[in-house]
């Protein structure tokens, strides 16, 4: 993997660092990228036109949505370079992906190590090394792109990566782009992170996942109910089970993400990107038993206020209907969602959880707290 290093007192350099591998198998991800199905091509293939060669910073992109979108812009021809604090390895080896590929893309990324809090380093590294494009993955709060601004006076575009989190609830849904925002949520960072871009004038785009899911996730959002599926035990759901939320691939994703690089249509606009199907919460249940090959699952529902479980969460999700609208990405960027509900789960499962892989240790405390009471729903 080629690799920029950089120091607080010195010019970037760059070295030859070799990196492990991961021991993910699974489907092949090839050098396209494409907007709709081919039956030729397995799940997660995309194509697009390149828009000429750019000189790419990723300000993160080594845990999940970057690790694959990394890939789309490197075999199109991008210079990707990942900012990432060096405290994993920069690349892996994804599901699918031969020793040929893995070993192209990452001799062609370059990494420059430092904390993007450390707002004087932003600036001195970035200016030396000038970009056209920034993916912001990872950024929380407005404060954190200001030195990347200040650094970059001529950056062509800023992409970013926001949340439909930002919407005020409502009784009416699903959320579109132009609905009301609560500046009280817990993702006010990023709602403030989009006003800051337009009030600087630069070229942004945002892109606001719903809940978002696939190989590599490392929110518990599948592999929650996959932990319950393995062990055969009961699935608790709060309240009535009918709940509607959704969820979009994390390939989907990506393939969003490449397509408002340099589209006109994109300059300055907001995109909800998820799953074209909403789900209930006891839907979901079935649909991750379906996708991984477990039997139907026993649900169990019970009323939240009932019970104290401390500090931990005994659901993953959202205890309210949450979805949002996809329809301005599909008119105006053209992307519709390749994988369906089903097909992504036993994406997520096949090459993840079901070999063996996962972020979190399962931990049924909660579960046993609800179970082992009376006060559950019927």
């Amino acid at each position: 993997m080629a690799r920029l290093v950089v120091q607080h007192q010195n010019q970037p350099s760059f070295s030859l660092l070799p990196s492990s591998l991961s021991d993910f198998n699974g489907i092949r991800l090839t050098n396209h990228i494409q907007c709709r199905r081919k039956v030729c091509q397995p799940k997660g293939a995309l194509h697009v036109t390149a828009s000429g060669e750019k000189k790419i910073l990723m300000m993160g992109g080594t845990r999940f949505i970057g690790v694959f979108l990394a890939r789309l812009l490197v075999k199109e021809g991008h210079q990707v370079t990942l900012f990432t604090r060096g405290k994993a390895a920069i690349t892996q080896q994804l599901p699918g992906e031969s020793d040929k590929d893995y070993a192209e893309f990452s001799s062609k990324v370059l990494h420059l190590k430092g904390d993007r809090k450390d707002f004087e380093f932003v600036k001195t590294s970035l200016a030396a090394e000038g970009f056209d494009v920034v993916y912001d993955i990872n950024g929380r709060e407005a404060v954190e792109i200001e030195p990347i601004l200040d650094a970059l006076p001529n950056l062509q575009q800023y992409i970013y990566c926001s949340s439909a989190g930002v919407y005020k609830k409502s009784d009416l849904l699903p959320h579109c782009e132009t609905d009301a925002v609560d500046p009280k949520s817990r993702h006010k960072g990023k709602l403030e992170t989009e006003s800051l871009l337009d009030s600087r004038g630069v070229n942004w785009t945002s892109i606001r996942p719903v809940y978002i899911y696939g190989p590599l996730n490392y929110n518990p959002v599948e592999e929650w109910f996959f932990h319950r599926l393995k062990a055969g035990r009961p699935i608790p759901i709060p309240n009535s089970g009918i709940q509607i939320t959704q969820l979009g691939h994390v390939k989907d994703l990506a393939k969003a993400f490449l397509l408002v690089l340099s589209n006109e249509k994109a300059s300055k606009q907001v995109f909800n990107i998820s799953g074209e199907k909403y789900v209930t919460f006891d839907g979901l249940a079935r649909a991750c038993a379906k996708g991984a090959g477990f039997p139907e699952p026993e649900i169990v529902h019970y009323n939240p206020k009932e019970f104290d479980f401390g500090k931990k969460k005994a659901f993953p999700f959202r205890d309210q209907h949450f979805f949002a609208s996809i329809e301005k990405a599909k008119s105006v960027l053209g992307c519709k969602p390749e994988f369906d509900l089903v097909e992504g789960l036993a994406d997520s499962y096949n090459l993840d959880f079901g070999r063996g892989t996962f972020r979190k240790e399962a931990d049924f405390s909660t579960d046993d707290i609800i179970l082992g009471k009376s006060l559950v729903l019927t």
